[in-house]
């Protein structure tokens, strides 16, 4: 499987994007996918999941109620609409198939797309 990211870009604090996640394989033969992101110098950081069996949504709380991830399993697509942004957004965003083990989600891929590039100004 092969992810391609885009959407990110530059706003204001407020602002909204909305950003896409493409696969090239088939990522119906996993359970779920989620949305990470990374600042430099530190790991990836989970901010959202999406159950494809109940199409549950899960949410880091500092993103709850803000941002929203939706998919479609027959198009492999998966997107998340970031809304009311902060300047803490800021980060490079990363999509993946994902699985919950314990109370951690992972990125069930041993790699990561080139991610796309959210700034947000105060």
């Amino acid at each position: 499987v092969q992810l391609v990211e885009s959407g990110g870009g530059s706003v204001q604090t407020g602002g909204s994007l909305r950003l896409s996640c493409t696969a090239s394989g088939r990522i119906s033969v996993f359970s779920g996918m989620g949305w990470f992101r990374q600042v430099p110098g530190k790991d990836h950081e989970w901010i959202a999941s999406l159950d494809w069996t109940d199409d549950s949504t899960y949410y880091l709380d500092s993103v709850k109620g803000r941002f929203i991830i939706s998919g479609d399993k027959a198009k492999y697509t998966v997107d998340l609409q970031m809304n009311n942004l902060k300047p803490e957004d800021t980060a490079r965003y990363y999509c993946a198939p994902v699985a919950l083990l314990g109370t951690e989600w992972y990125n069930l891929l041993n790699s990561w797309g080139q991610g796309t590039q959210v700034t947000v100004s105060s």
